[in-house]
């Protein structure tokens, strides 16, 4: 796997006056439009997969708020609004827009939903659920990413995140149960605590396979007795799940 260089969010504050001089927002804004509108038509091509046909709207309007572009370096702001992963430091990658916006729809969140996320990363994904859910508890394992999100979402004022630094796999048992939980790295299997940990009716998205296999990103439903139900939606590529 490759690493990628680390980009310090101290480094990236310290150069918004220079991007935002080089790039207005008005062109920020067509550029992320002109992702939205990518996203959605892949949404439409790929429903005989995925059986969605449409993303949900809530997310769309959450993908036009929130500012992609400052939770990635200053050197890959002119990328921020590409349809793809992209480095975060740390062999680490915030993951494409679709994916995002895929995994987010998938979840069905209702406005009172607590929700779990495996893999905070930059921030981005935990920032759009947030525009949506009553509270996101974020947990990343990499302490200087969870540090650094920590800081981003701070200062971009989300008051419904909670991140912890730790191993992934145990969950956030304190906050249990939550009605959704997303996993941002592939696991072989899905972690018996996250299911624990998953109220009844709840859902959980996750990709599942092994670095350098196919990976399927997986919707795991929890009945009223306990037990669970899973579809493979899609094939994908995710850094593998680390604790």
């Amino acid at each position: 796997m490759n690493v990628f260089p680390h980009y310090p969010w101290r480094a990236r504050r310290e150069s918004d006056a220079s991007f935002s001089e080089s790039m207005e927002s008005d062109e920020l804004e067509r550029r992320r439009n002109a992702m939205i509108q990518e996203i959605v038509a892949d949404t439409k091509s790929l429903r005989h997969l995925t059986e969605l046909a449409n993303l949900d709207p809530r997310v769309v309007a959450a993908m036009r708020t929130v500012p992609r572009h400052l939770f990635v370096s200053d050197t890959m702001c002119g990328s921020a609004y590409i349809n793809h992963a992209l480095p975060i430091g740390c062999g680490q990658t915030i993951s494409q827009p679709f994916i995002v916006a895929l995994m987010s729809s998938l979840l069905e969140l209702d406005a009172s939903d607590r929700v779990l996320e495996i893999g905070t990363g930059s921030g981005y994904q935990a920032a759009i659920l947030a525009e949506i859910a009553e509270s996101v508890y974020s947990i990343e394992v990499v302490e200087e990413l969870a540090l650094e999100a920590r800081q981003r979402l701070r200062e971009l004022n989300y008051k419904n995140i909670f991140i912890r630094v730790g191993d992934g796999y145990d969950g956030w048992p304190e906050h249990a149960p939550y009605d959704a939980i997303i996993v941002t790295a592939a696991a072989e299997a899905a972690p018996t605590p996250l299911i624990q940990q998953l109220d009844t009716g709840g859902c959980l998205v996750i990709p599942l396979g092994t670095s350098g296999y196919t990976q399927w990103l997986t919707v795991i439903t929890k009945n009223s007795d306990g037990r669970t139900a899973s579809r493979s939606v899609l094939p994908v590529a995710f850094v593998p799940f680390k604790h």
